[in-house]
């Protein structure tokens, strides 16, 4: 198993340290929101879902690109969306192009998550259609803080 796959579940998992109190101011953004992890390793999907889930998330999965299309033509309430860029099938570039192409979702937001860091890559993930970029091996408190720059309090 590559290392950074392996690095990827644990660094979600950290978060059990929290101290009391903390999460109940931080995660109004995302309390009740509906996200779509779309990722072909189901290591990463568990953690994600794990962690999400513990936010007040409510977590649909997709394992490709294709998955996730339908999930979204399913799912009209899903508020964002975490695209793993390396994906067999239809790659996280090309199922953010064909999202954007769908007026309904031009303003939904989708955060790039890959773990092939480089350089070039945030620029190519943006200009896919990607709302922001993060490079695995994920930080928990990173992904958060950037979920909650683009879903908008209610």
């Amino acid at each position: 198993m590559p290392a950074s796959e392996s690095e990827v579940a644990p660094a979600l998992l950290h978060e059990e340290d929290q101290q009391p109190g903390e999460e109940e101011s931080a995660d109004q953004a995302l309390r009740n929101k509906t996200v779509l992890i779309c990722d072909d390793d189901n290591r990463n999907i568990y953690a994600l879902k794990k962690a999400l889930s513990k936010e007040g998330m409510k977590v649909l999965v997709s394992q490709n690109g294709f998955e996730c299309l339908d999930m979204l033509d399913l799912h009209k309430e899903v508020d964002i969306v975490l695209m793993d860029i390396m994906m067999p099938g239809m790659d996280g570039y090309e199922t953010m192009q064909r999202i954007r192409k769908n007026d309904a979702f031009a303003d939904l937001p989708i955060i790039a998550l890959t773990a092939k860091a480089m350089k070039g890559d945030r620029q190519k993930c943006l200009g896919a259609g990607a709302t922001d970029y993060i490079s695995k091996p994920l930080k928990m408190d990173q992904l958060l803080s950037v979920m909650r720059v683009w879903l908008p309090l209610e």
